[in-house]
């Protein structure tokens, strides 16, 4: 039924427009009566139950940063059989992000191009919405994910993001620095370790007793994924996120012309799997077995999630796939898992 929607409705959509308009949708399926209801039918099988980040997750699967940036879907998402929900990218400052378009679908590579610049309403309103949600669904694992306000320089990054942490570490089960947009000027060059190490410490001090994470970019030379993988242990965070999106388009089934009429901005979903996953077995190499590595990038089925946890991954996210598979994505993966 799915793919007959997506073919004849939301394929006929702007992707950003598509996207709005499932979010009340997903809003819904949170809420009393529906959210028992939901849940019933997509709850994991108690077999996929993991223990990562001194937290417990009703499953290994969950939805990366992106989706729900303003903290609106979380209730829903959880009713939909994500074993956690990562929202943000939140800034100190609310912001509206890059001009529209910014949303662009690959159809033929079943991936995204976006550039949509952290919009959100900022991370005091990010704060809120997370306690909210915290009172109504206290099982689900909630994660926040943190960037830097576009009308900050980056010599001012460090305060921008202790401000953001200050206000979301509290209510969140744990955070996550996005120094790997490619959409905000800037933000890539944080993560060289020489600018990296300071902004992680004074983050890791403001967070307190939240675990921190740091997400990287795909598009780093392997030395440099081991290099931020060991700084991570080095300053003592809870885990890292491999990876982003990629600023790549080598591969692609699209038309060349298409790709370039769509303009710049990080590729997500299928394409992205082989360099994922090689960024996953370096950075696991690269860290003790205590410390927590979040697996995205290119994730559709089953079989990629298997993939991931065997590579070493404690955790795996997705996105991209969930506008091509529809709302019972969690669902179907969790099960194929718990058969395996």
């Amino acid at each position: 039924m799915y793919p007959f929607i997506f073919r004849t409705v939301f394929a006929r959509l702007g992707a950003e427009t598509a996207h709005r308009l499932v979010v009340p949708v997903i809003r819904v399926l949170g809420v009393w009566p529906f959210a028992p209801i939901v849940r019933a039918i997509t709850r994991p099988d108690p077999r996929l139950r993991t223990e990562a980040l001194g937290l417990v997750f009703a499953s290994p699967f969950g939805v990366a940063a992106g989706f729900d940036k303003n903290a609106v879907m979380t209730e829903g998402l959880y009713a939909l059989g994500f074993g956690h929900v990562e929202v943000g990218t939140v800034t100190a400052v609310p912001q509206d992000g890059n001009p529209k378009p910014r949303l662009f679908r690959l159809i033929a590579d079943r991936a995204l191009v976006n550039r949509m610049g952290f919009n959100n309403a900022g991370a005091s309103a990010a704060a809120q919405r997370l306690t909210r949600a915290r009172r109504r669904t206290r099982r689900a694992v909630l994660g926040a994910n943190i960037g830097k306000s576009r009308i900050v320089d980056v010599e001012h990054a460090t305060a921008d993001y202790v401000t953001s942490t200050k206000l979301v570490a509290p209510v969140a089960d744990y955070l996550v620095v996005n120094v790997s947009s490619p959409n905000t000027p800037g933000l890539r060059g944080l993560q060289a370790v020489e600018t990296l190490r300071p902004l992680l410490e004074a983050v890791r001090d403001a967070a307190g007793t939240t675990p921190l994470l740091v997400k990287i970019a795909p598009d780093l030379r392997d030395d440099e994924v081991d290099a931020v993988a060991r700084l991570a242990v080095d300053v003592g965070l809870a885990g890292l996120i491999a990876t982003n999106t990629t600023i790549s388009r080598a591969g692609l089934a699209t038309p060349a012309a298409e790709v370039a009429a769509i303009g710049e901005g990080g590729l997500s979903g299928a394409p992205l799997k082989h360099r994922a996953l090689e960024v996953l077995r370096i950075v696991r190499a690269a860290v003790p077995d205590g410390f927590c590595v979040v697996a995205a990038g290119g994730v559709e089925t089953a079989a990629d999630v298997r993939e991931r946890l065997d590579a070493g991954a404690d955790l795996v996210q997705g996105y991209t796939a969930f506008i091509y598979c529809g709302p019972l994505w969690a669902r179907q993966i969790n099960r194929a898992l718990a058969q395996h």
